[in-house]
């Protein structure tokens, strides 16, 4: 048995375009970012159905004679308590009749007291800290803020526990960035170092297969500007 991991960053932000580290901050979606996430929900329902037809219909059909269609929505749909996030998990679950569950561990990290400025305004007015951080981003926590590490440690407890819920199915975790970023790296056994190489857009959906634990990444980073705008309304047959 395998569960299937929806990892959606949430939709875009008010205020986006000034590149400022929102991190904890409470930022609602924009309007943009709310059509942005409802592609994103449309790409997941239509990806379900047409994997559960890939999947199943073919050898049921020639065994059975007729398909009894598997299920093909998602059980469960977990998000940070940030309304950006929670706004975005109430879009993602709607079509399947879930309310989502909040998790706090899967926050954005916390930046201290760089929250709120951009990166120029950070390396003019905290030059010292700011180097600090850049020679050792892991460790380095920004003043009242969190380490990677540390924002590493909760994430994955946290998902550990999603994950031991959910021996099969499919569920959708929607987060953040940076969370985002840790959990593949995570999954996909690659240092932490180099979490910036992984990129995740507004809305972004990446696909995890998980065969007893065994994590296969099945896409990563589809930016909703790719997904075709159609809704998952095919019927499971024997044709």
């Amino acid at each position: 048995m395998a569960t299937t991991v929806y990892l959606i960053r949430h939709g875009e932000t008010e205020g986006s375009g000034e590149k400022r580290y929102k991190g904890s901050i409470d930022v609602p979606l924009s309007e943009r970012g709310v059509e942005q996430i409802r592609r994103s929900s449309r790409f997941i329902t239509y990806n379900l159905l047409s994997k559960a037809v890939s999947k199943y219909a073919g050898y049921l059909c020639d065994l059975h004679g007729k398909a009894e269609a598997p299920e093909n929505g998602l059980s469960a749909v977990y998000c940070s308590p940030l309304s950006r996030a929670l706004k975005s998990a109430e879009i993602i679950a709607e079509p399947h009749g879930l309310p989502p569950i909040v998790i706090p561990d899967i926050r954005e990290r916390s930046f201290g007291i760089w929250e709120g400025m951009t990166f120029t305004e950070i390396k003019e007015k905290h030059p010292v800290e700011f180097e600090a951080w850049a020679n050792n981003p892991l460790d380095y926590s920004p003043i009242e803020g969190e380490s990677t590490l540390a924002v590493k440690e909760r994430v994955i407890r946290a998902l550990d526990e999603i994950l031991s819920s959910h021996p099969d199915g499919s569920i959708a975790i929607v987060a953040h960035g940076g969370v985002n970023r840790v959990i593949l790296c995570h999954l996909l056994g690659i240092p932490l170092e180099n979490i910036f190489r992984i990129e995740q857009d507004f809305a972004a959906v990446n696909i995890i297969e998980l065969w007893e634990r065994y994590p296969v990444v099945k896409a990563l980073n589809l930016s909703p500007l790719h997904f075709r705008d159609e809704t998952a309304q095919k019927e499971l047959s024997c044709g």
